[in-house]
């Protein structure tokens, strides 16, 4: 009897459950689509986003628009955005897989008595795999994981490019790069379809030139230069983040020479894959493998004028565009 009058003070009534169920704050979601915006109120360590991770696994997937304070998704020893494994202190404190492999015997540095020691938190690693921001580069839709924002924007199509004119600071998606040289610098533009040779006939006096893909409108800048000793280079480069590896391009170029005495044709040839820059105007190195060097003789004169300044470069080029599976074999 003892045991049951026990047991029926351990249990709450009906009205007082319901009493206390009142009490409880609810979040009635709808069947559509939720976006929440979160302010961060708790500190390091917070309960909170243990909670969230630790609910994660077993919730159904749903995305939240949040808004954090960026200082809590970065080291505080190195300043760099966390990424797994991340670690913290029995004080709370946290740090980077880095940082703690360069601390003695992994202690925390903030603590006082020097007794901290760090340990795995893996609910921090879920929220910092979680949290993922659109990318800043205008012109690009996709949503990447912080931690991982600034390798993606190495490789970004819509990363922006530096004007090639001396002296100008202009910066924009290859596009609006391709616009702005035509309209601010009178550039040339001319249309390039893949896969097939074009001819051209570059001035020396004019030393660049863009070529737009005639399917993606993928920016190409052909840049003529002189190399010493009456030599002309011309380069070609594909107007993208440096570390852009999709979609790969190969390319050839060569200038004909026709004897006169025997009417046999000589040829200078180089057969490359593409190289890609953010900064398409820079100054061709002579140790690249990426231009053409076209000696003096190669040169025909320009259809008016005089002087070494109305030579033309009687160009032929061809760009192809690789698909992915000649990609797998490269």
């Amino acid at each position: 009897m003892q045991g049951a009058a026990a047991e029926g003070r351990s249990r709450a009534s009906p009205d007082q459950a319901d009493e206390e169920s009142a009490k409880k704050p609810r979040l009635d979601l709808p069947d559509a689509r939720v976006k929440q915006e979160l302010v961060a109120g708790g500190g390091e360590g917070s309960p909170v986003v243990a909670a969230a991770a630790a609910a994660a696994p077993y919730s159904p997937r749903e995305e939240l628009a949040v808004r954090i304070d960026k200082r809590l998704l970065h080291c505080h020893l190195c300043t760099l955005p966390f990424k797994p494994p991340v670690f913290q202190c029995k004080a709370g404190h946290l740090a980077c897989g880095g940082c703690v492999a360069q601390l003695p015997c992994g202690q925390c540095k903030v603590c006082v008595d020097g007794g901290g020691f760090f340990d795995p938190c893996p609910a921090l690693d879920a929220v910092v795999s979680s949290t993922r921001i659109e990318c800043p580069n205008p012109g690009c839709t996709r949503y990447v994981t912080y931690h991982e924002v600034a390798d993606h924007q190495t490789a970004c199509p819509h990363a922006p490019c530096r004007c090639t004119e001396p002296g100008c600071g202009y910066v924009g998606a290859p596009q609006a790069l391709a616009g702005h040289l035509h309209t601010v610098h009178s550039v040339p533009v001319r249309a390039l379809q893949y896969g097939k040779a074009s001819q051209l006939r570059l001035p020396v006096s004019t030393p660049r030139l863009v070529l737009l893909g005639d399917d993606d409108n993928r920016v190409f800048l052909l840049t003529v230069g002189a190399l010493g000793a009456g030599v002309t280079a011309v380069s070609v480069v594909c107007a993208r983040a440096s570390a852009a590896t999709r979609p790969r391009f190969a390319c050839k170029m060569w200038v004909n020479l026709e004897a006169a005495n025997c009417g046999k044709e000589d040829m200078v040839l180089v057969d490359m894959h593409m190289r890609s820059s953010s900064s398409p105007g820079a100054v061709v190195a002579a140790g690249e493998p990426t231009f053409l060097m076209v000696p003096p003789m190669y040169l025909v004169p320009a259809a008016a004028g005089d002087g070494a300044a109305s030579m033309e470069v009687p160009l032929h080029i061809r760009i192809d565009k690789l698909s992915p599976w000649s990609d797998a074999l490269v």
